[in-house]
């Protein structure tokens, strides 16, 4: 199922701004460093977060935003089940002068 993802907070600045509108893609394969995705929080399952994936191993990812001074993260919270990584966020739709496909960073 494609989601809509509304970005709240800073975390994932300087790629993803607080009002960007993203779409999300179901991930049916491991998640690749770099990409950004969508897990469960394991504070709060809940609860989603957005942020890139630092490396995968051993049926756990690490999950880092990219503006640590302002993230939750794995640095926190340590890594999540493989399992816990619901979708791939691939498109901002919105606002529309930011439009357009969103980049791996290694």
């Amino acid at each position: 199922m494609l989601r809509r993802v509304a970005v709240a907070g800073s975390s994932m600045e300087p790629a993803l701004r607080d009002g960007d509108w993203l779409l999300a893609l179901p991930l049916r394969r491991s998640p690749r460093v770099g990409e950004v995705v969508l897990a469960r929080d394991p504070r709060a399952p809940e609860r989603l977060l957005l942020k890139r994936v630092a490396a995968v191993g051993d049926g756990r990812c690490t999950l880092l935003g990219d503006r640590p001074e302002a993230s939750t993260d794995s640095r926190q919270f340590g890594p999540v089940a493989l399992g816990d990584v619901v979708a791939w966020a691939v498109f901002r739709y919105a606002p529309l002068g930011r439009l357009g496909k969103l980049r791996d960073r290694d």
